[in-house]
């Protein structure tokens, strides 16, 4: 294993020009095989390309998030000290997951002292439209979330790569590939994450190019106060007017009509000027609540579905967040939330932010029996016992049917393989009998769920799709798998 080298301490003259003056990467590279040696040096840190420098902050360029990780953890706080001593004042490494392709792409401002932070306004634009201001104060992206940070596994592998191929597109200046570019799943599963980790990676590459990112409601709100103050047009060309639109929860505008015909034109417009769209829903296109031509221009791009993730992932991103809170969490009581806190990212994460706070307040140690204690409540919530109507509800919001076709006599594809399913499950995660289930059904017979449940059986060794699904609920479910 590759071991960080110590900082060398000698009396050098600094070779790194100040803040204000830019940051010559490549002059550095005889000092870096100096301090971490040429296997290092050619290994981890010759690959990393420089992205931006200012504020004492420089930014790197990574072709991985592995890649990223290990940086990181081994090498970035001797670079940190190194490039410190080298300038004479504190220097912040931060590592930012560009893939090759986007990496080749040209900057949009030189790599000096004028270079904008990742997620801010350039400043030409900011000086052209001020009057953007007030309307883009909620667009600003979250610093967390980036491609370097966003913890992929079997769930979630497909979502990941869709959105670096977008974020790859957009930095080379092209078309856009997938537009629009729609996530949809659960709550606190990623979707956000992605969406904003897109806008990041192009900003590293074209800090000029007009990105807005805010909520549905957020739009919601901006669209009806433009109406009480009458400055539609305002409103129109500011939203019209962006090369990367982002809206999160676009759900939210069901039932607003007037929202919905707005955003259409605005939707239109983009598309039509090949700027790029990214939404995000907690269901597919088609199984939103709003106006058909709508959906139907929604689910004309690429849909991707980010799933609840597998246990190995959940363990993985406990991992990475504990590493980010630098705190040592024992690896029984990183399995224990793995293993009982299945479906959503953030009360796992919010989990370990509890036992984190819990430790550093009273000074007890982070112990599986502490865990337990402290989160009796969370756990109680997924161990509880479960029904047959939660099987139910769950299948139907994986499968995008609705509750009722669980009961209903319809035999179409679509619904019937799901229904299965929802029996399968049944009869595996449940005290019930096949009498009682098939009440549970819309009545039916006994002997429709013993077929159903072989069907499934038969099924499950032959069509990896439909055993993924399964896995995939029975995780949800109850933590674990078949």
């Amino acid at each position: 294993m590759l071991q960080t080298a110590a900082p060398v301490v000698t009396n050098r003259q600094p070779v790194a020009p100040a803040v204000g003056e830019g940051l010559d990467w490549a002059a550095l590279q005889p000092l870096l095989l100096a301090t971490f040696g040429a296997e290092v040096t050619e290994t981890w840190l010759t690959p990393l390309q420089p992205l931006g420098w200012l504020g004492g902050v420089l930014t790197l360029a990574a072709p991985t998030a592995f890649f990223a990780m290990q940086v990181q953890t081994k090498f970035v706080p001797t670079l940190e000290a190194l490039l410190s001593e080298q300038t004479g004042q504190p220097v912040q490494v931060q590592l930012q997951v560009v893939p090759a392709a986007l990496r080749a792409a040209p900057a949009a401002a030189p790599f000096a002292g004028t270079f904008q932070p990742l997620g801010a306004p350039s400043v030409a634009a900011a000086a052209a439209a001020p009057a953007a201001a007030g309307w883009q104060h909620s667009s600003k992206l979250d610093g967390r979330y980036t491609f370097a940070t966003f913890v992929t596994g079997k769930s979630n592998t497909f979502a990941f790569t869709a959105a670096q191929s977008v974020a790859a597109t957009l930095a080379r200046g092209e078309a856009p590939g997938f537009n629009p570019f729609f996530l949809h799943g659960g709550v606190g599963l990623g979707k956000t994450h992605l969406m904003q980790a897109i806008g990041h990676a192009v900003l590293a590459t074209r800090p000029n190019t007009q990105t807005m990112y805010l909520s549905a409601e957020q739009f919601l709100n901006k669209f009806i106060k433009a109406m009480q103050d009458k400055t539609q047009q305002k409103f129109k060309e500011i939203f019209r007017g962006v090369d990367v639109l982002m809206i999160d929860d676009i759900q939210f505008i069901a039932g607003k009509d007037n929202t919905q015909e707005e955003f259409f034109h605005t939707f239109n417009h983009l598309l039509g000027e090949g700027k790029q769209i990214i939404l995000t829903a907690d269901r597919p296109p088609h199984a939103l609540v709003l106006e058909e031509r709508l959906k139907s221009r929604l689910g004309s791009g690429l849909t991707v579905e980010v799933h609840a993730p597998e246990e190995e992932t959940r363990l993985a991103i406990l991992r990475t967040k504990a590493e980010s809170m630098q705190v040592q969490i024992p690896a029984e009581v990183l399995n224990l939330l793995a293993s009982h806190i299945a479906s959503n990212v953030r009360e796992l994460e919010g989990a370990l932010n509890r036992l984190v706070a819990y430790n550093r307040l009273t000074g007890q140690p982070i112990t599986e029996a502490l865990a337990r204690e402290q989160l009796r409540d969370l756990f109680k919530a997924y161990t509880r016992i479960l029904t047959v109507e939660d099987i139910q509800q769950k299948v139907a919001n994986h499968f995008n049917i609705r509750m009722a076709d669980m009961h209903s006599p319809r035999r179409a594809r679509e619904v019937a393989r799901p229904r299965q399913v929802a029996m399968f499950l049944a009869k595996q995660l449940t005290q019930r009998s096949y009498p009682d289930i098939g009440r549970s059904f819309g009545g039916r017979d006994h002997t429709t769920v013993m077929h159903a449940c072989q069907q499934i059986e038969n099924l499950l060794p032959r069509d990896p799709q439909l055993a993924e699904h399964v896995q995939l609920l029975t995780k949800a479910l109850t933590g674990r798998s078949l």
